[in-house]
Protein backbone atom coordinates (compact mmCIF):
# COMPACT_ATOMS: atom_id res chain seq x y z
CA UNK A 1 0.00 0.00 0.00
CA UNK A 2 2.66 2.45 0.99
CA UNK A 3 4.49 1.63 -2.46
CA UNK A 4 1.04 2.69 -4.54
CA UNK A 5 1.09 6.16 -2.76
CA UNK A 6 4.97 6.28 -3.41
CA UNK A 7 4.74 5.54 -6.63
CA UNK A 8 1.28 7.78 -7.63
CA UNK A 9 3.05 10.55 -5.87
CA UNK A 10 6.08 10.27 -8.35
CA UNK A 11 3.74 9.78 -11.66
CA UNK A 12 1.87 13.09 -10.46
CA UNK A 13 5.40 15.03 -10.32
CA UNK A 14 6.43 13.53 -13.53
CA UNK A 15 3.21 14.35 -15.81
CA UNK A 16 3.86 17.90 -13.51
CA UNK A 17 7.38 18.17 -15.05
CA UNK A 18 6.70 17.18 -18.11
CA UNK A 19 3.72 19.62 -18.52
CA UNK A 20 5.38 22.19 -17.61
CA UNK A 21 8.29 21.50 -20.25
CA UNK A 22 5.93 21.18 -22.98
CA UNK A 23 4.18 24.47 -22.32
CA UNK A 24 7.34 26.94 -21.62
CA UNK A 25 8.37 25.14 -25.81
CA UNK A 26 4.75 26.38 -26.88
CA UNK A 27 4.70 30.03 -25.07
CA UNK A 28 8.01 30.67 -27.43
CA UNK A 29 8.31 33.61 -29.24
CA UNK A 30 10.46 35.69 -31.28
CA UNK A 31 12.91 37.31 -29.52
CA UNK A 32 12.21 40.77 -28.34
CA UNK A 33 14.92 42.56 -30.75
CA UNK A 34 13.61 40.54 -33.81
CA UNK A 35 12.64 42.65 -36.64
CA UNK A 36 10.68 40.12 -38.72
CA UNK A 37 10.93 42.02 -41.84
CA UNK A 38 6.93 41.06 -42.81
CA UNK A 39 5.89 42.97 -39.66
CA UNK A 40 8.67 46.03 -40.53
CA UNK A 41 7.83 49.22 -42.13
CA UNK A 42 10.16 48.23 -45.21
CA UNK A 43 10.70 50.03 -47.74
CA UNK A 44 11.56 47.51 -50.52
CA UNK A 45 9.40 46.31 -52.54
CA UNK A 46 9.61 42.35 -52.27
CA UNK A 47 11.06 40.99 -49.27
CA UNK A 48 13.10 37.60 -49.77
CA UNK A 49 13.10 35.53 -46.81
CA UNK A 50 16.00 32.95 -46.85
CA UNK A 51 14.79 30.26 -43.96
CA UNK A 52 17.70 27.67 -43.62
CA UNK A 53 20.79 27.12 -42.08
CA UNK A 54 24.82 27.85 -42.74
CA UNK A 55 25.44 23.71 -42.07
CA UNK A 56 22.84 22.14 -44.60
CA UNK A 57 24.71 21.97 -48.42
CA UNK A 58 21.53 23.08 -50.27
CA UNK A 59 21.08 26.67 -47.99
CA UNK A 60 25.19 26.73 -48.63
CA UNK A 61 24.30 26.82 -52.05
CA UNK A 62 21.55 29.75 -51.77
CA UNK A 63 24.07 32.16 -50.21
CA UNK A 64 25.70 33.32 -53.58
CA UNK A 65 22.38 33.35 -55.03
CA UNK A 66 21.53 35.60 -52.18
CA UNK A 67 24.19 38.06 -52.05
CA UNK A 68 23.68 38.10 -56.00
CA UNK A 69 19.87 39.31 -56.05
CA UNK A 70 20.39 41.70 -52.95
CA UNK A 71 23.71 43.28 -55.43
CA UNK A 72 21.41 43.44 -59.03
CA UNK A 73 18.16 45.16 -57.17
CA UNK A 74 19.44 47.10 -54.44
CA UNK A 75 17.13 48.93 -52.54
CA UNK A 76 14.09 47.37 -54.24
CA UNK A 77 14.36 44.30 -52.14
CA UNK A 78 15.75 43.13 -49.09
CA UNK A 79 16.67 39.77 -48.47
CA UNK A 80 16.92 38.33 -45.29
CA UNK A 81 18.45 34.87 -43.80
CA UNK A 82 17.08 32.87 -41.17
CA UNK A 83 19.48 30.20 -39.90
CA UNK A 84 16.40 28.54 -38.56
CA UNK A 85 18.56 25.55 -36.71
CA UNK A 86 19.75 28.16 -34.37
CA UNK A 87 18.08 28.47 -30.91
CA UNK A 88 17.90 32.35 -31.52
CA UNK A 89 16.01 31.89 -35.01
CA UNK A 90 14.20 28.73 -34.62
CA UNK A 91 10.92 30.64 -34.29
CA UNK A 92 11.18 32.03 -37.74
CA UNK A 93 10.53 28.56 -38.72
CA UNK A 94 7.48 28.34 -37.17
CA UNK A 95 6.65 31.79 -37.72
CA UNK A 96 7.02 31.02 -41.57
CA UNK A 97 5.07 27.77 -41.28
CA UNK A 98 7.91 25.57 -43.51
CA UNK A 99 8.55 21.91 -43.44
CA UNK A 100 12.01 22.20 -44.91
CA UNK A 101 15.29 23.88 -45.60
CA UNK A 102 15.87 25.82 -47.59
CA UNK A 103 12.72 27.20 -48.00
CA UNK A 104 12.04 31.14 -49.47
CA UNK A 105 9.86 33.06 -48.76
CA UNK A 106 8.47 36.36 -51.23
CA UNK A 107 6.32 39.28 -49.62
CA UNK A 108 5.21 42.28 -50.62
CA UNK A 109 5.59 45.44 -49.25
CA UNK A 110 2.03 44.58 -47.24
CA UNK A 111 4.17 41.68 -45.92
CA UNK A 112 1.95 39.47 -47.97
CA UNK A 113 3.03 36.50 -48.70
CA UNK A 114 3.43 35.88 -52.85
CA UNK A 115 5.42 33.39 -53.31
CA UNK A 116 6.70 30.16 -51.76
CA UNK A 117 9.43 27.81 -52.80
CA UNK A 118 11.19 25.18 -51.18
CA UNK A 119 14.93 23.63 -52.00
CA UNK A 120 17.66 25.29 -53.91
CA UNK A 121 15.53 27.92 -55.79
CA UNK A 122 18.48 28.84 -59.08
CA UNK A 123 18.94 32.67 -59.08
CA UNK A 124 17.02 32.97 -62.94
CA UNK A 125 14.16 31.49 -61.87
CA UNK A 126 14.14 34.52 -59.02
CA UNK A 127 15.11 37.10 -61.42
CA UNK A 128 12.06 36.21 -63.65
CA UNK A 129 9.57 35.97 -60.97
CA UNK A 130 11.02 39.77 -59.54
CA UNK A 131 11.36 41.33 -62.83
CA UNK A 132 7.09 40.02 -63.05
CA UNK A 133 7.12 42.18 -60.15
CA UNK A 134 8.35 45.27 -61.93
CA UNK A 135 11.62 45.01 -60.19
CA UNK A 136 14.51 46.10 -62.67
CA UNK A 137 18.31 45.11 -62.34
CA UNK A 138 20.21 47.53 -61.36
CA UNK A 139 23.51 46.30 -61.96
CA UNK A 140 24.76 42.99 -64.09
CA UNK A 141 27.13 41.00 -62.40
Amino acid sequence: MHKKIVLAIILIAGFFVASCGQQKSQNQTAPANSAAPHRSNNVAKITFVELGSVNCIPCKAMQPVMHSIAQKYGEQIQVVFYDVWTPAQQYYARDFNIRLIPTQVFLDQNGNEILRHQGFFAEEEIDRFLQAQGLKVLQRL
